[in-house]
């Protein structure tokens, strides 16, 4: 352990651990601000160790002062060049807020940030296993890379009354520019957390009951058919596979076809598709037929009802989907 790059990743791991376990603990308020202090660290150092294996020691330094090391901004332009990736955009906005955050922050931050921090620990599970073979779920029980939220719906009405207007408008743009960034951005930027009411006369089947009362204040409108297949089928058919790799190689499933160790590719995906009938499914394809060839895409559900069946036999489904 005498090298630094070992040394910083050991300081990685205990910065994350000390961010998801501060998020977790009941009777911490400083919850936004102290974990985007300790995930921004964590980040920091994971990739300067990256950058000393990649392109050597001296990458971490500043050229023109190598007593000084770069600050995470530097490195993440450094290693994710594309600035429209979703993961850059993701860290960029927890960064943004860790910047902010000796500042006034409301309590209402949480409900904002929460799906991007979520987002934030997947992306970093995923990129310390790709740069240093470390799998964070080995450290922390996999159930535990879940944060501890309480949810409730936004209320601008309240955040106006209960702030004084620069920090009630600001917070209100804030959220704004969350909301688009997360409909525009794949799950990398945002875990969204989404509610859907359905309509049933077997109340056995439902998590929740409700009344209609026609004197009731709020109004409501029966919505029977998904709107939006923008927000509910995000996925191409390309994402959708690169999601189900990333989630076999995190829960280390390994595939075999033909009785050899395989990948998931789009063969095997049509395969499924055909298969189970899943683009008649609309829950789990959306058919975009305004197009002179149809166009699919795909929800979350999808991705994970592949990656169930695949988990049930791994050695055999492909082969045996495909005869």
């Amino acid at each position: 352990m005498n090298k630094t790059e070992d040394k910083l990743i050991e300081k990685s791991k205990e910065a994350f651990c000390l961010a998801i376990e501060l998020y977790n603990k009941p009777t911490i308020k400083y919850r936004v601000e102290g974990f985007s202090h300790f995930i921004c660290n964590a980040w920091e150092l994971m990739l300067k160790a990256h950058m000393i294996k990649t392109f050597g020691e001296n990458s971490i330094y500043y050229k023109d002062n190598l007593q000084r090391t770069l600050s995470l901004e530097n490195c993440v332009q450094k290693i994710f060049t594309n600035n429209k990736d979703p993961l850059r955009i993701n860290l960029e906005k927890i960064i943004e807020l860790r910047n902010t955050s000796t500042h006034f922050i409301t309590e209402e931050y949480e409900m904002v940030y929460i799906p991007l921090f979520q987002a934030c620990i997947f992306n970093f599970n995923e990129k310390m296993m790709a740069f240093h073979n470390i799998d964070m779920a080995t450290i922390i029980p996999q159930n535990f890379l879940t944060l501890s939220v309480s949810m409730k719906a936004l209320n601008e009405a309240e955040i106006i009354a209960k702030y004084p207007e620069p920090i009630a408008t600001h917070f209100i743009d804030l959220k704004t520019s969350v909301d688009h960034l997360s409909i525009n951005n794949n799950a990398k930027f945002a875990i969204r957390i989404d509610h859907y009411y359905y309509i049933t006369k077997n109340k056995d089947t439902a998590t929740n009951i409700v009344h209609f009362d026609k004197n009731a204040i709020p109004g409501i409108t029966v919505v029977k058919e998904l709107q939006d297949p923008n927000n509910t089928h995000k996925y191409t058919a390309k994402s959708c596979i690169n999601a189900i790799k990333e989630r076999l190689q995190r829960e280390h499933i390994e595939l075999t076809y033909n009785q050899n160790p395989t990948k998931f590719t789009s063969f095997h995906f049509t395969n499924f598709c055909k298969y189970y009938g899943l683009k008649e499914n609309e829950k789990l394809c959306y058919v975009h037929k305004q197009y002179s060839t149809p166009q699919y895409s795909y929800s979350q559900q999808m991705i994970d009802f592949i990656v169930d069946e695949i988990i049930k036999d791994p050695a055999h489904i492909l082969d045996n989907i495909k005869k």
